[in-house]
């Protein structure tokens, strides 16, 4: 909570703190400890725009 999470999209996964993932979702999880849609953890919709501030 209050936390910024900054995310580089690589052509084949994400980067998060110096680690490549596969999917948002495994950050979010990471991020969380639970499990999250990754869309959903950094407010995104399903075409990849943003729903709001992010």
């Amino acid at each position: 909570k209050g936390r910024a999470v900054f995310v580089r999209v690589l052509p084949k996964g994400f980067e998060f703190e110096g680690e490549v993932y596969r999917s948002l979702s495994a950050i979010a999880a990471k991020v969380t400890g639970s499990h999250w849609n990754g869309f959903r953890f950094f407010g995104l919709n399903e075409l990849g725009t943003t729903e709001g501030n992010v």
